[in-house]
């Protein structure tokens, strides 16, 4: 059996090559790349690399012949997402891919997250391609969260606009390994998992875990959607992606990150790794307190 990975050298499809790896051959992975010199290290472990570019479509089918599964991970330009995923389903028909599986988000069918149209959308798509399915639906990485927790330790805020909105969210090898599962197993065709963390927070839980991880006083402070926005901004980030931010967070206040679903749990086995163990986890912090 043949499977094969988008984005394999990004972060979610390094985890999930790393997972499959514990009970799957190498050479019945595939990696996907656009650049094969930055795959080198999966060449290394007898994983088969394939070119594959979004933006030259002459090279999707090609790349996905002999597949038997394919897991489709959600490209990372936001705007763009649904016309190369088109692409790639397209291609998996021209090359007769009998299976996917794909990343999508938390209940996209009825989120409120900006997000979710293209998910919804690529959804649709595979659904009518007639090729049988999986759809993951990931609620978002618990490292989103943790990127500034170092600035928060330094200035003593942790600044959102989520009020105290639940965040059910996972670590992204949590992800992955539920993803490897379904790859190597049967019996997952045409289901829809709504993938969560087995406990939930708030940044002022959050921001506490900061607190006691770095021994210092950090508290949580809430800020209008635009405020936040502007202020990520001025932080340096990219304006689309600030708004992406800003808008999860508003989003959240109203429930979209807060999930029941027990269903990463099943697929994996164990409770999911919880966000205070993995602040606690960060090198620096340790340091800190040292």
């Amino acid at each position: 059996m043949k499977i094969v990975i988008t984005g394999a050298t990004g972060q979610l499809g390094q985890l999930v090559i790393q997972a499959l790896l514990k009970n799957t051959a190498a050479d019945q992975i595939v990696a996907l790349v656009r650049n094969e010199a930055k795959a080198a290290d999966l060449k290394a472990q007898g994983i088969e690399l394939r070119h594959f570019d979004y933006d030259t479509p002459e090279t999707l089918a090609p790349a996905l012949a002999g597949i038997d599964k394919l897991l489709l991970i959600s490209a990372n330009e936001i705007g763009r997402r649904t016309a190369q995923h088109r692409a790639v389903i397209e291609a998996a028909q021209q090359a007769g891919v009998p299976y996917i599986a794909y990343t999508s988000l938390l209940r996209a069918d009825t989120s409120t997250l900006g997000l979710a149209q293209e998910h919804r959308e690529t959804e649709a798509l595979i659904k009518a391609s007639g090729i049988a399915y999986t759809f993951l639906r990931n609620n978002w990485y618990s490292e989103n969260y943790l990127a500034d927790a170092t600035h928060a330790a330094e200035t003593g805020i942790r600044y959102g606009a989520a009020q105290d909105g639940k965040i059910s969210a996972a670590p992204r090898a949590d992800y992955a390994e539920a993803a490897a599962k379904v790859l190597a197993s049967s019996g997952h065709e045409h289901k829809t998992y709504e993938l969560a963390g087995s406990e939930s927070f708030t940044l002022a839980d959050l921001a506490h875990a900061i607190s006691l991880a770095s021994g210092k006083a950090v508290t949580y402070q809430n800020l209008s959607q635009e405020d936040y926005k502007h202020g990520l901004i001025q932080a340096g980030l990219p304006a689309g992606l600030a708004e992406v931010i800003a808008d999860a967070d508003a989003q959240t206040a109203k429930g979209a990150m807060f999930s029941s679903s027990k269903d990463l749990e099943k697929l994996i086995g164990r409770k999911t790794v919880p966000v205070n163990a993995q602040v606690q986890a960060q090198a620096l912090f340790q340091a800190q307190k040292s």
